[in-house]
């Protein structure tokens, strides 16, 4: 059974996710504070974790960061905060999804599923070294791809991105993070050295650059590898 931790001191909003993950066949347990929130995740090990920011004893933040001290499990924000500020904030420190308040159930249920399933790939993958999609082939070892029969030609910078990318299937990564890993903290602001790689990534691997199917843009955000 797939164990989740909610984090929320709303009691309806509990009472509704609660009955709805339950209804599911989910195991859940409830926290109303940060306090509670970091000792449940230490006690029970949840397979995911959804955690809303505002808290009454601590900024969520301070809990995605807690965790991740420690942990890689799969953290999904559910917050009424709508700036994209405070969802970059949110993913820096360590969040997998974010969620704004708010939401469909629906909706909610479908960034679990996802959340579940990429920590299951990922298990499965630990130990991979080819990755493989129907449009090309990533050799992570010998830093090669292959498209169509032939060697695509990649850049050191284009390596680096892509490499990042296909490392965490699934996963949104910030433009911060990816400018931080690639270029050098001093340049985390020069979100247009970003966009004119990942557009020449595209223009590589892409079958339609304009309608890309792996590698995603999150406008404002940053980027993700869809296998």
């Amino acid at each position: 059974m797939t164990r989740v931790l909610v984090v929320e001191d709303d009691p309806q909003l509990v009472r509704a996710l609660v009955i709805n993950l339950q209804a599911r066949r989910y195991g859940v347990d409830a926290a109303p504070d940060g306090a509670t929130a970091l000792r449940f995740a230490a006690a029970r090990q949840p397979d995911v974790v959804m955690l809303d920011l505002g808290l009454p004893d601590m900024d969520g933040l301070e809990i995605i960061k807690g965790l991740r001290a420690w942990s890689r499990v799969p953290i999904l924000v559910l917050s009424a905060r709508q700036g994209s500020d405070e969802k970059v904030a949110a993913l820096d420190a360590g969040a997998d999804d974010y969620v704004t308040k708010p939401f469909s159930m629906d909706e909610l249920l479908a960034r679990l599923r996802a959340a579940v399933r990429r920590t299951e790939d990922l298990r499965l993958a630990s130990g991979t070294t080819l990755v493989e999609t129907a449009d090309f082939t990533i050799d992570l070892p010998a830093r090669k791809v292959h498209r169509s029969g032939r060697d695509v030609r990649l850049t050191p910078t284009e390596w680096h991105l892509l490499e990042i990318l296909v490392t965490s299937p699934g996963r949104l990564i910030t433009q911060k993070h990816l400018l931080q890993e690639v270029w050098g903290a001093s340049q985390n602001n020069k979100t247009n050295y970003l966009r004119v790689y990942m557009a020449q990534l595209r223009r590589k691997l892409e079958a339609d650059p304009a309608h890309p199917r792996y590698l995603i843009p999150e406008p404002g955000m940053g980027y993700r590898f869809e296998g």
